[in-house]
């Protein structure tokens, strides 16, 4: 038994959910409203018995105890292993002696800034040295109850008041150091680097201290607020601040606005707006944006409405449109010949805050009016558009250009084809220009984007060969990854014949097995990276736990078939992997069907209507499946 196997094994599903949800018995199953999208009747079901979820709402999806903590926490599957496997008393792969040590030395370093927390919390609480602390926080409109949230303290004045503490409690200088608490001087000595400062801990995703942003309580004070340096643990343009408690209100409403204050967040959770969270620095990164994909694609920007503000919500644009994942929409010419054209797979939208207002002020004077303006938030279009005509001369052509040219890249990323054309009539109405010129500037633009698309298509395909898939369904999952680990081009072929069938194309949840699960995704990546997949490469990419799994799928290409052949193996096999995953799940409905009907439970219809989509699914893959197999053997 893998390790993986070993951890689903000891852990149970319905234990493990009800440490996130209210789950309810019925029947044999547990039910809960589905953490993942807004309802207000249960559609989350638990299966004990096959030891899975399934959301039959507006999810229509499910999976087993690893999908549930990924998508719940936004985890890879690297950290929920991890997770899951010290809550089910697995031990993973032992590390070398050099992980071992910066493992060791990163949980003291944990260890260390969780203690100066709770020290510079309790210093604002109650020391009389912190009176103006507390005044000052009070004077900010913050309850006890926000500021014990955050932890929020107060560093005392004095060189080595921290340092002093710190080093009673038998924590080194060198981990001071490290941590980021204390500066060295020249001669060896070191003093605090926090004095007189309003101090904020900076989390990580789970909660743990990672870093202090300090403010300063002194009107003239510079700089107002000083942040922890790098280190090992902190890297503010990595880091999120309130992400860690914002995160589950994100998914919950499918929306994360984006400000640029400790005080904005803080401010906004007390006035029940959860699902916020500031940047670090001058500048939303790449890697602040890849952990919100995490937990949706709608994204808010709301900040200062000062020039430094506005040039901060343009660089924070730009770094999203070249971040967030881009759909590859299908696109006919006018002599019918089909295309590609990307599209940004997120909804982002900028808040325009009142002059010389931030969003705490906002949020204290009308929480109300915060609320309004969140939903007025505008398409980033109209903004861009809006912020480009201010001060320009209508009679100045090559003006009118530069505009186009410059709105044009954001335009590109407007998914729906009604919003694009009414977008570009906006545009050419408020240069005074025909609608045809914008039209054919954005032409230009997307037969480059098709150009890149299939420059990327064709690094990513090449040929390979099958055999015959054993009926077990662990088996077959394997034998059809496998196949096309050995064949790379496979992918795309077999999604060509999914997509003219009507189905959908190869995903990682046709993999239930989640070490296979990890295998296709890491591959599918790397398959859109700028070199062939070779199988070191993927090696490397994987988690350590799965690379003995990946030794048994990724077998040379030795077989003497044809490409087609193999590709309509590969097509059966996966037809029949579905076919037994709906299976399962028109089973699992049609038992709590009669259940409901038989306890008068007014879910029955919901279930009734879940029951036949999923019939009818089932019917069209076994269609497709019954077809593949007449070509791939000859017979129906």
């Amino acid at each position: 038994m893998g390790v993986v196997d070993e951890v689903k094994d000891r852990l149970d599903i319905v234990e493990v959910i009800s440490s996130y949800l209210n789950l309810e018995k019925s029947g044999r199953n547990f039910k809960a409203l589905c953490p993942f999208h807004n309802e207000k009747t249960p559609s989350f079901v638990v299966f004990p018995e096959s030891q899975r979820w399934y959301c039959f709402g507006a999810c229509n999806d499910g999976g087993d105890v690893f999908n549930f903590v990924m998508r719940m926490e936004g985890w890879t599957f690297r950290t929920a292993l991890e997770e899951l496997a010290a809550r089910a008393g697995v031990d993973l792969e032992p590390r070398t002696p050099q992980q071992a040590q910066a493992a060791e030395e990163a949980d003291r370093l944990r260890e260390l800034l969780g203690a100066a927390s709770r020290y510079y919390h309790h210093i604002l609480m109650n020391s009389p040295e912190a009176e103006a602390a507390r005044a000052y926080v009070r004077k900010r409109g913050f309850s006890e109850e926000t500021i014990s949230a955050f932890e929020v303290g107060y560093s005392l004045p004095g060189w080595s008041r921290a340092r002093d503490y710190l080093t009673d409690q038998a924590y080194s200088v060198d981990d001071l150091l490290g941590a980021g608490l204390i500066i060295e001087r020249d001669d060896g000595g070191s003093y605090d680097r926090f004095r007189e400062r309003l101090m904020i801990p900076i989390r990580d995703g789970r909660g743990r201290v990672i870093g202090f942003g300090a403010r300063t309580l002194d009107p003239d004070g510079v700089p107002k607020y000083l942040n922890s340096p790098k280190t090992m643990l902190f890297d503010k343009s990595k880091t999120l601040f309130g992400l860690d408690l914002a995160r589950r209100a994100i998914r919950r409403e499918d929306r994360v606005v984006i400000v640029e204050g400790y005080m904005d967040v803080m401010q906004a959770r007390q006035a029940g707006h959860k699902n916020m969270v500031a940047q670090m620095g001058t500048a939303l990164t790449e890697a602040q944006l890849r952990q919100l994909q995490r937990y949706t694609e709608r994204i808010i920007l709301a900040l200062d409405p000062d020039e430094a503000g506005v040039q901060a919500t343009l660089r924070g644009v730009e770094v999203a449109r070249e971040t967030l994942d881009k759909e590859w929409q299908p696109v006919f010419n006018p002599r019918g010949l089909v295309g590609f054209e990307g599209r940004l797979g997120a909804d982002i939208r900028i808040l325009k805050l009142p002059p010389g207002q931030d969003p705490d002020d906002v949020i204290r004077d009308d929480p109300a009016q915060w609320a309004k303006l969140v939903e007025e938030a505008a398409p980033v279009v109209d903004f861009y558009l809006q912020l480009l005509m201010e001060d320009v001369d209508l009679e100045d052509t090559k003006a009118k250009a530069r505009i186009v040219d410059k709105i044009l890249p954001v335009l590109e990323g407007v998914a729906n084809p009604v919003e694009r054309e009414d977008y570009v009539q906006k545009i050419a109405r408020s240069l005074r220009i025909d609608e045809r010129a914008v039209v054919a500037r954005a032409a230009t633009h997307e037969r480059q984007g098709v150009e890149r698309y299939r420059r990327s298509r064709a690094r990513a395909v090449r040929p390979d060969d099958a055999v015959t898939a054993d009926p077990s369904h662990v088996e077959l999952e394997t034998h059809c990854l496998s196949m096309m680990l050995r064949r790379p081009s496979l992918l795309s072929q077999v999604n060509h014949v999914l997509e003219e069938k009507g189905l959908d194309p190869v995903c990682a949840e046709d993999f239930e097995q989640p070490s296979l699960r990890a295998i296709f995704e890491t591959w599918s990546e790397l398959m859109l990276g700028e070199s062939p997949v070779s199988a070191d490469a993927l090696r490397e990419s994987v988690p350590a736990e799965v690379r003995d799994r990946l030794d048994q799928v990724i077998l040379p290409d030795d077989l003497a078939m044809a490409d087609e052949k193999m590709m309509r193996d590969v097509v059966v096999t996966l037809l029949r992997l579905r076919q037994n995953h709906l299976k399962a799940i028109v089973q699992d409905l049609r038992l709590l069907m009669v259940e409901a009907h038989e306890g008068g439970d007014a879910r029955g219809k919901q279930y009734d209507r879940a029951h036949l989509a999923h019939a009818q699914k089932l019917l069209r893959t076994q269609r497709a499946l019954a077809q593949s197999r007449e070509l791939a053997f000859g017979h129906p």
